[in-house]
């Protein structure tokens, strides 16, 4: 698995989203994204997340980003997930870990004593010359738009300095 730092190049990646279609992060360039590891749709903490970045999607897109969601689910599972709780971002199918492993965000979990290897909840924001700038190796679910509109304030600010 990659471990990823933050000043690196994004991976490239496609895949297909919860409608069926193809995005890639080549097509994106020049946007700014968040793309964020969540273990499984309509499970309690991911939706959690899910829906504290749909409540802020509007100011997201104000400061610029584009949200993609990606977990080890299908597509019909994604759809039924974004129906459901009417989230209005890309949700990316990665069922064989393709992105997933680019992105060294698959590794042993614990959960009441066992252990086990799963997806590692893990945000990045890719700026749009597709450099990853920040991070979130333990996002905070229920304030994460919020921490990743502080954290890229606080980059542009420190590279305006």
């Amino acid at each position: 698995m990659a471990t990823l730092k933050e000043g690196e190049k994004a991976p490239l990646f496609s895949g297909l989203d919860q409608n069926g279609k193809k995005i890639t992060l080549e097509e994106l360039k020049g946007k700014r994204i968040v793309l964020y590891f969540y273990p499984e749709d309509d499970t309690e903490t991911c939706t959690v997340q899910a829906c504290n970045l749909r409540d802020h999607h509007d100011q997201l897109k104000q400061a610029g980003f584009i949200v993609l969601g990606v977990s080890p689910n299908n597509g019909k599972s994604h759809k039924k997930f974004e129906t459901k709780y009417h989230l209005p971002f890309i949700l990316l199918v990665d069922p064989g870990h393709k992105i997933i492993g680019k992105y060294g965000v698959w590794g042993e979990k614990q959960l009441f004593g066992r252990k086990y290897m799963g997806l590692i909840r893990t945000t990045f924001l890719i700026d749009g010359k597709g450099i990853i700038r920040k991070i979130f190796l333990k996002p905070k679910s229920k304030q994460h738009s919020e921490e990743i509109l502080k954290a890229w304030k606080e980059l542009e600010t420190k590279s305006s300095e």
